[in-house]
């Protein structure tokens, strides 16, 4: 009997302040879930709509060399890839509906081995679709001018480095800090229950 009395004492001691209650995990869950679910559309609709206005915009056009076809066919690629890349991960956030805090925990970390496959393969991979395809893109309307070739192309040049090297970079660590936070939070959670 006084093994259950240690055992009460030792539950009343217990430090719970910063734990959420069930309605907040609950929220937790469904606030992550609904905004994931959210961006993962909008970058599906946007990344469509780009691809077919630019396969538009090389039937529309005027354009005699073959180089804008296979750049803006690149392009075009690149946009798919990446909306076929939300479509698969869109099936996972549906089926996160109601889970276990351990549950919950362990698809944080399926998350996070996506988010880093993301960033170190399929992201490459679309990014050097998109960056060959607009080279390409871009050379007939400037060729016959150096200048403006030049120009264009030192722009391009800058606005890609910019991109690859400082902002995908950045997107990757907030988007990780996100994942650390919940984690966090869940890990805290779970070793309260063990």
């Amino acid at each position: 009997m006084d093994n259950l009395d240690d055992l009460k004492a030792i539950w009343h001691t217990a430090k719970t302040d910063n734990l959420p209650s069930s309605k907040e995990m609950i929220k937790l869950v469904k606030g992550f879930r609904g905004q994931k679910l959210r961006k993962k559309w909008l970058v599906i609709i946007l990344s469509l709509a780009l691809s077919c206005l630019i396969i538009i915009a090389l039937f529309i056009g005027q354009f005699k060399l073959v180089t804008t076809f296979i750049g803006g066919g690149l392009m075009a690629a690149s946009a798919l890839l990446l909306a076929a890349t939300n479509v698969r991960s869109l099936k996972r956030f549906y089926r996160l509906d109601d889970c276990s805090n351990l549950e919950f925990l362990a698809f944080i970390e399926q998350t996070r081995q996506n988010q880093i496959y993301y960033y170190k393969k399929t992201m490459v991979m679309i990014l050097l679709l998109c960056s060959i395809g607009w080279g390409l893109y871009l050379y007939e309307p400037v060729r016959q001018h150096t200048l403006w070739l030049i120009a264009t192309y030192t722009g391009a040049a800058i606005y890609l480095a910019i991109m690859w090297f400082i902002v995908r970079p950045r997107t990757f660590k907030r988007n990780a800090e996100k994942l650390n936070v919940i984690t966090r939070r869940l890990e805290s959670i779970s070793k309260q229950l063990k």
